[in-house]
């Protein structure tokens, strides 16, 4: 991905050297899902995060190295890309204005009105406070315990927790999450499902107008974008972490689904055609 002496943006929100003592509770919304997520993979009984009964304690010293600061600009960068190119699918396919999100860098632990985000939790998108929320050593578990490597696979995550702002700037965010809090548990885990893949097919827009505009896409980064989504499906995650997929559970969607709806939103670049909740077929 070319990248490099690009715009950043300014909408990033820097905590990564203020450091909290501890943090004490789980993360609600999709940072719950995201937990979920890892856990799978990982094998981590995440049980305690989600009762509320996890403490996890920092250090007060916060070292920010080389490779946090390049992590750092090059979300900085990716950023700027989501927020010129929904500007422009804002004015030109709905005839309205894009109001970009504030994304927080931290390291380590922070808080967020959805709760109480660290390492493990995975990035997630907050619509109380509409924040995005990112520990860049996650990019490092990505390609060390996911294999999901490279930098557009990198991309692609942000552009997806970008996504769900998108979402909740439409209303769709707010009426699905209505929907679930009243519907079952199975119920639930099915539009979170709707939800998750949508995120997946804006991304998909987001990168094909982004190498329209920028020039940015380099040969294999599409790929590594489906391996990305592919590594972090239900059923992949599920297998990984030596269970049975049980599509019952499935909040985010299969590798497949996740796969496809990414290469629709790639191939299109038309919000209409990500219409999740409407399809015959995921």
């Amino acid at each position: 991905m070319r990248w490099q002496g690009r715009r950043g943006s300014r909408n990033i929100e820097d905590r990564r050297r203020m450091s909290s003592g501890k943090a004490v509770g789980g993360v609600g919304g999709l940072g719950l899902l995201a937990i979920i997520a890892i856990g799978y993979f990982l094998g981590i009984d995440v049980t305690p995060l989600l009762e509320g009964t996890q403490s996890i304690s920092t250090g007060q010293n916060v070292e920010i190295t080389a490779a946090d600061e390049r992590a750092a600009q090059f979300v900085s960068v990716t950023l700027a890309d989501t927020e010129e190119i929904w500007t422009e699918v804002f004015a030109e396919q709905l005839g309205g204005e894009y109001i970009p999100p504030i994304l927080v860098l931290y390291k380590g632990v922070t808080q967020s009105p959805c709760g109480s985000a660290s390492g493990a939790t995975g990035p997630f998108y907050c619509p109380t406070d509409q924040k995005v929320y990112l520990d860049t050593d996650f990019f490092t578990t990505m390609q060390r315990q996911l294999g999901a490597g490279g930098d557009f696979a990198q991309a692609y995550v942000v552009a997806h927790e970008v996504a769900h702002h998108v979402q909740n700037e439409l209303g769709i965010l707010g009426q699905a999450n209505a929907y679930r809090a009243k519907a079952s548990e199975t119920e639930s885990n099915a539009v979170s499902v709707m939800i998750e893949l949508q995120a997946d097919c804006f991304s998909g827009i987001w990168a094909k107008m982004a190498d329209e505009k920028f020039g940015s896409i380099e040969h294999g980064d599409i790929r590594e974008a489906l391996n990305a989504a592919k590594q972090i499906g239900d059923d992949t995650l599920q297998k990984n972490a030596g269970r049975i997929p049980q599509p019952h559970t499935f909040t985010h969607g299969t590798s497949e689904q996740r796969q496809h709806w990414f290469a629709t939103g790639y191939k299109t670049g038309d919000l209409n055609a990500c219409d999740t909740f409407s399809a015959d077929r995921l």
